[in-house]
């Protein structure tokens, strides 16, 4: 499908990705919203399901938010306008949005956060605000009126009272009104404000990339649990200093060293970069299979070309190294060795696996027990 209007992958990574915005006309003709405003309501009672509720004024108050999970009645008490419903990670519960995200591979895996779901009736928005991610933001039902442009940052001025980042003193230097089709895609940083035109829902695929912060505490995490890290710092050289509150440059040497030598460990920050980035964003979304399987099942059900696909909220991710592939799935790690290497990138190709390539590694004991494994801790299943 020619979802990018015309322009391929790569040209759009080059010109806009992370750089300016894009208006994709009919980037899905003929489009129809794989879920109702009643289903996304049903699904914002589910205590697993995370959702919110964004009123334009309550008791006087501008832009207020309500966090859900929310009793069915609260929905026949919202008024007729001005509100908004929001679905997080609709795609971890509804396979035909999961479905939506095989047209975004062309972004890395590790790079997707989720799809959420926006219902709102006539006049319901979230206000202008800006995310500090990539979104496609998918008409899916009704009309939206997107205003949008201008970077914005942590400078600009906010609407008081509220919780919600609300940008006060913004215009937008752009105005398109989406039907169902039709796609915004917007950088991290632009300024945005979508306003419903009728009863209408988008869905927004965003993208994440973690902060410095992240990274760096992750990753320390990480080293300060391997066995290593429970050695103390020696100094078998010490010499007689004159003063006893004199901390040394050689001590401040010896501290550099250690930590250089332990964040230069390339092997050991792809390692956990692998597991960082495919952790699952909270632990109800993959369960461990009902029914335990044996690798005789796996292995008969290749055989009988059954669709093996991944759970909707797994995240696949693999990195080669010199000697071996490390296979990363939901934050675990899998070193795989020889023959056994092209089985990464196999299985982080596509959400529904190909089953005739695979079939060729159904004969090996070893990856038939890690094909088990996985679908025994909930991250592929069978169609």
């Amino acid at each position: 499908m020619d979802m990018l209007g015309g322009i391929s992958p790569s040209e759009f990574l080059r010109d806009y990705w992370q750089k300016k915005p894009l208006v994709i006309r009919q980037a899905f003709p003929g489009f129809q919203c794989p879920v109702s405003q009643d289903e996304l309501a049903g699904l914002a009672c589910e205590e697993a399901v995370e959702s919110r509720i964004v009123v334009e004024e309550h008791n006087g108050k501008p832009w207020q938010l309500f966090n859900g999970p929310f009793s069915p009645e609260r929905f026949s008490e919202m008024p007729e306008q001005d509100w908004t419903l929001l679905v997080q990670g609709l795609d971890h519960w509804v396979p035909e949005v999961a479905d939506l995200l095989e047209h975004f591979r062309f972004i890395p895996n590790w790079r997707l956060d989720d799809i959420m779901a926006s219902y709102a009736p006539k006049g319901g928005s979230v206000g202008p605000h800006y995310d500090m991610y990539d979104v496609f933001l998918l008409q899916a039902q009704g009309h939206r009126r997107w205003t949008f442009g201008g970077k914005c940052d942590h400078t600009c001025p906010r609407v008081e009272g509220t919780p919600l980042r609300i940008l006060s003193s913004w215009e937008g230097e752009e105005t398109v009104t989406l039907e169902p089709g039709d796609m915004l895609y917007l950088p991290p940083g632009v300024g945005h404000h979508g306003v419903a035109e009728d009863d209408c829902i988008t869905l927004s695929v965003g993208f994440r990339s973690p902060t410095v912060d992240d990274v760096l505490t992750s990753f320390t995490d990480f080293l300060s649990q391997r066995p290593q890290a429970a050695e103390h710092l020696d100094d078998p050289d010490l010499q007689l200093q004159d003063n006893p509150g004199t901390i040394g440059n050689e001590v401040i040497n010896r501290v550099d060293a250690v930590i250089r030598e332990q964040l230069g460990d390339r092997r050991q920050m792809a390692l956990w970069f692998g597991q960082f980035t495919t952790a699952p964003k909270s632990l109800d979304i993959v369960v461990p299979a009902e029914e335990p399987a044996t690798p005789a099942d796996l292995a008969e059900a290749i055989e009988a070309g059954e669709q093996l696909r991944w759970n909707e909220g797994s995240r696949f991710a693999y990195h080669d190294f010199d000697t071996d592939t490390a296979l990363f799935v939901d934050g675990e790690q899998y070193l795989l060795k020889g023959d056994a290497r092209p089985l990464a990138p196999l299985l982080c190709a596509q959400a529904r696996i190909n089953m005739a390539e695979l079939a060729e590694f159904a004969g090996d004991e070893a990856l038939l027990g890690l094909l088990t494994n996985l679908y025994n801790q909930g991250s592929i299943y069978v169609e």
